[in-house]
């Protein structure tokens, strides 16, 4: 999988670039506040139709512009497809080779991405709510029926909290809407089980030999919490679904919410059974989150037969010389990376003369290095 070029129209500081990619390294390069980190983001963009850094997509349009537009050509088994996506300030258009795609999740299943990038320690650190949100994306990418599931879950949930706020449980009638609402919910929240499930055993069976390569300490890896007790039995996790709504249906009741479903999952990373949130240090807690995504181009080669573009914000600033040679291993030459840097001196020499190199100022591109030369 190649992004061959990618073009922005009013996008972020851009009024109208082309950028024509290698098929290997990118680097792009400059001071800050010129502009590269909003390539990747495009790239993001194009890829997900939203953004990493903002929920609101009108933001991503050029100041004193009406719309925004990001297009790119994408090459995979020698089949070139045309991705779109137009911003406007009230809605967002999907185009596939021209064609416009009503459907996010048709649309989103096209081009892969891993994305590395600094605030991705909030994936350690923060809220669970971020770490739900970055598993929804990943595995979004690779099955597009995920985001089906997850929306009509998720529209279930807003109709039972809706039910719930307003409802009393000593009615019969709402008794048998509530028991009704479950059922439905139960059907879409197995599946969701599962495939997190699934994807979180796929990338520990990486995650544990990258993060020793990169870090030297064993014993690494995800663990999913989820609120109720699964395996991998689909009828076992639908009987512990119906248990529990049955065990917290006056609880629910009373609190006005429903506190039984894959909304509520978590997933947590640890070194030797220890918590990195509370017990690892800000370097450990990066490797963790670039260990779980060096696993995945792993997951989506096998999953996709194609590699994922890995997208790098500023990684090897925050690196020693050690860990940067560890990670050059896991850079594939068969693997589109494009890499973002204030300083060419924080790149292995010899990634520099393998690499195609932008240098960018204020929104422009004032120079271009083939490469090897």
């Amino acid at each position: 999988m190649i992004l061959t070029e990618i073009k922005l129209v009013n996008f972020r500081n851009y009024s109208n670039v082309k950028i024509k990619l290698s098929e290997g390294i990118n680097i792009i390069y400059g001071e800050n506040a010129q502009g590269k980190t909003n390539i990747l983001e495009s790239i993001y963009v194009l890829a997900l139709t939203k953004s990493h850094r903002t929920y609101i997509d009108n933001s991503l349009i050029k100041i004193g512009s009406n719309k925004s537009k990001i297009s790119g050509i994408l090459l995979k088994n020698n089949i070139k497809t045309k991705l779109c996506v137009e911003i406007t300030q009230n809605n967002k258009i999907l185009n596939i080779d021209s064609n416009i795609e009503p459907k996010v999740s048709n649309y989103i299943s096209n081009l892969n991405i891993i994305f590395f990038y600094p605030e991705d320690l909030e994936l350690v650190k923060g809220n669970p709510v971020v770490r739900r949100k970055y598993i929804n994306t990943q595995l979004s990418q690779l099955q597009s029926n995920y985001m089906i599931i997850l929306n009509d879950y998720n529209r279930l949930i807003k109709m039972k909290n809706k039910f719930l706020k307003t409802k009393q449980l000593y009615y019969e009638e709402d008794k048998q809407y509530y028991s009704i609402l479950n059922e439905h919910i139960i059907n879409k929240a197995v599946s969701i089980y599962l495939l997190r499930k699934k994807y979180i055993d796929k990338i520990n069976e990486y995650a544990h030999d990258v993060f020793f390569n990169l870090t030297g300490i064993s014993d690494f890896y995800i663990k999913y919490k989820p609120i109720i007790k699964i395996n991998n039995d689909k009828n076992l996790i639908i009987e512990e679904l119906k248990k529990q709504f049955e065990l917290k249906q006056n609880e629910e009741f009373r609190l006005k919410k429903s506190i039984v479903g894959p909304h509520l999952d978590e997933f947590e990373f640890y070194v030797k059974n220890k918590n990195l949130k509370s017990f690892g240090s800000q370097g450990q807690q990066r490797m963790a989150v670039l260990s779980m995504k060096l696993s995945e181009v792993e997951i989506f080669k096998e999953y996709k037969n194609s590699y994922p573009i890995l997208l790098l914000d500023d990684v090897f600033s925050e690196l020693d010389n050690k860990k940067k040679n560890h990670l050059l291993k896991y850079i594939d030459n068969n693997m589109q990376t494009i890499i973002t840097t204030t300083d060419l001196k924080n790149i292995n020499k010899k990634m520099l003369k393998n690499s195609k190199r932008f240098k960018i100022s204020d929104g422009n591109i004032i120079k271009e290095v083939e490469e090897h030369e």
